[in-house]
């Protein structure tokens, strides 16, 4: 299950305010964050607390904000076999667009006019690539993040890619398990007969302890 936070005082809110209406610039940076709530599916994700790692570069478009950033992460989880602890270093990969929001788009003038003849087409395309749009000068970079964080997620991660799993008799990790372990197994057919004897010959004992 993936968490989320959409406050304004999340941590994934990047300020673009030196970049907007400036085709052409550009600026990079490093942040740190630590996540405020887990990421991740059932089975691993990235806890409460976690640092990420993120080298950000924003550029200066038309349109608005391009965005490319790579993060570095660990998620924890246990293994799908034996349910021992493990650790998966994430370096995820994200590049979206950010646009400028409707309301920001100089009104008036042939230019307006023109724009907005397209502007149906426009957001129809918005829609079909699944653009963000900037908060004013802000964008929350949580969305891509957390769709790559569950992209690159194991569902069933291992310990080890050769992990033997556990004993479906006795629960115990076969690692651990000497080469010869082995449980009987008794045909069910005949499951109902040996119950029926074991009764048999306890009660039996019974009498026999009582008579002496």
């Amino acid at each position: 299950m993936v968490l989320s936070s959409m406050s304004k005082a999340s941590p994934f809110l990047i300020d673009t305010r030196e970049l907007i209406r400036r085709p052409g610039e550009m600026r990079e940076s490093t942040v740190e964050i630590v996540t405020p709530y887990p990421i991740g599916i059932e089975v691993i994700g990235i806890p409460a607390g976690a640092e990420l790692f993120i080298d950000l570069r924003l550029e200066s478009v038309i349109e608005g904000v391009l965005v490319t950033a790579t993060v570095e992460a660990s998620a924890v989880g246990e293994c799908a076999r034996c349910l021992d602890p493990v650790v998966e270093d994430l370096d995820l990969y994200i590049q979206e667009l950010y646009l400028y929001d409707d309301d920001d788009r100089p009104s008036g003038g042939k230019k307006a006019k023109k724009a907005a003849k397209h502007r149906e087409e426009d957001e129809e395309m918005e829609a079909d690539e699944a653009l963000y749009k900037l908060d004013g000068e802000l964008l929350d970079l949580e969305p891509p993040f957390l769709d790559a964080v569950v992209l690159a997620l194991p569902f069933a991660p291992l310990c080890d890619p050769l992990c033997p799993g556990l004993c479906v008799e006795c629960g115990l990790p076969w690692r651990d398990l000497p080469a010869d372990h082995a449980h009987e197994v008794i045909d069910p057919r005949w499951a109902d007969l040996k119950n029926r004897l074991d009764l048999g010959g306890s009660a039996e004992m019974g009498d026999t302890s009582s008579s002496g």
